[in-house]
């Protein structure tokens, strides 16, 4: 009988994350300001996940990207009360990325308020008016896109977050691969794009990122948005690690 020298798989999603090699996660996150860990959601929880789209109930508000000129299509904030995979992604995911945020704060010469645990930091949201949920759920249709953007709701804000490719790209839907631009000083603007596959995750700077230079370290501005979907549907899940207004 021959046996696997593989190790096994997690079997949670905490474990899926805990996992994740942290010096390497850093590292690609200080060089370009995102970061793909590979897949940690199955097939099924992510067609779970996307489902709920659908559920009213499930969400506390739904923007039409369309009216507020962010692109085109649709997306909804979940209410506190989050789907058990969402709620578990998002406290594994702060403890990963809590000390990347602290070394950024140090080299920027900037407050580093997270407290070691996200029920302390949310509380603090709170605290300051930052009171509603900022997970969301997207949809893309064909012709559907997003506008380069940072997703920052009050003062208050952690300096990193994750998306997660819910949908198979090439069978649910062509386009819409991940877009970031950096804005480099003196310079014209550097992007970058990424197919999200199906239950893979990426992690990106809210807003910016620590750039070496000869007097330092200064900040690299950077937005995020989604190429236009040419065919089919996309769906995305976003975790955001500070509430909004």
């Amino acid at each position: 009988m021959t046996r696997s020298t593989h190790p096994p798989r997690p079997s949670t999603l905490t474990d899926r994350v805990a996992a994740i090699d942290r010096t390497a996660l850093a590292a690609e996150l200080d060089e370009h300001g995102s970061a793909p860990v590979g897949r940690l959601l199955t097939p099924e929880v992510c067609r779970g996940i996307a489902a709920l789209y659908g559920d009213d109930e499930r969400f506390r508000a739904t923007i039409d990207m369309a009216r507020y000129r962010f692109g085109s299509g649709r997306y909804r904030y979940f209410t506190h009360e989050l789907p058990d995979p969402v709620r578990e992604l998002r406290e594994a995911f702060y403890p990963l990325l809590l000390p990347i945020a602290r070394a950024w704060a140090d080299k920027l010469g900037r407050d580093a308020p997270w407290p070691d645990t996200l029920e302390e930091w949310i509380a603090r949201c709170h605290a300051a008016g930052q009171d509603k949920s900022a997970q969301i759920l997207l949809r893309y249709g064909p012709g559907d896109w997003n506008a380069l953007h940072q997703d920052v709701f009050g003062e208050l804000v952690f300096p990193l977050q994750v998306v997660v490719g819910l949908d198979a790209p090439g069978r649910d839907f062509t386009g819409g691969e991940f877009l970031m631009t950096e804005q480099r000083p003196r310079a014209q603007s550097r992007g970058s794009s990424t197919t999200l596959e199906q239950g893979h995750a990426l992690v990106f700077t809210t807003r910016d990122r620590p750039v070496a230079s000869r007097r330092g370290w200064s900040a690299g501005p950077m937005r995020h948005g989604v190429s236009t979907v040419r065919s089919g549907a996309r769906h995305t899940l976003g975790l955001v690690f500070h509430d909004a207004k």
